[in-house]
């Protein structure tokens, strides 16, 4: 069964809401939180984003948790598991991530809640191994891979079959955990 949040010391991550909605839609309208990623969010892509999040739930029992700062109760992005949907050479599989707003960043709360869902995804998922991707100028996220124990083999590098060839993002690092 699919708990309805998550808990650290410092985060409550859970089920989203129609006020983590609006929140979201302005951290993906962000250029600067969204600097690794193709492009902003308008607040319709925002809100089908957390519609996939939520049907994602319901379908596999994983998905994207929004992360509220137990202290303030201030929303502060979002952590979770997703279905790697694109062909590669490590799919299928299941990926973390996570996407903070920029008031929230260099706290460690990515790598705080990062822990927190791999420890779900391998024992109430009894998954295997979890990998997590970006592009290679993201540091910052391949980071806190690093913090949460995952490991990089530079062969596994790819290019993001999503994008087109030569954009500024296509190339990516992947990392793996295994349980």
């Amino acid at each position: 069964m699919t708990p309805r949040e998550l808990r650290t010391d410092r985060l409550r991550l859970h089920r989203w809401t129609d006020a983590d909605r609006v929140a979201f839609a302005a951290l993906n309208a962000d250029p600067v939180v969204m600097e690794h990623f193709p492009s902003t969010l308008t607040l319709e892509q925002s809100n089908a984003f957390v519609d996939r999040a939520e049907a994602a739930f319901e379908k596999q029992g994983l998905g994207l948790w929004a992360v509220e700062v137990t202290e303030s109760s201030l929303f502060a992005g979002y952590i979770g598991l997703w279905q790697a949907t694109f062909e590669a050479h490590f799919t299928p599989a299941i990926e973390i991530g996570w996407r903070f707003t920029k008031e929230f960043w260099g706290n460690g709360y990515a790598t705080e809640g990062a822990r927190v869902v791999l420890a779900d995804g391998f024992e109430r998922l009894g998954l295997d191994e979890i990998v997590s991707f970006t592009a290679t100028v993201n540091e910052r996220s391949w980071r806190v891979m690093e913090r949460i124990g995952m490991t990089h083999d530079p062969a596994d590098d790819f290019d993001h079959p999503t994008l087109e060839p030569g954009h500024r993002l296509e190339r990516h690092v992947l990392y793996r955990i295994s349980r």
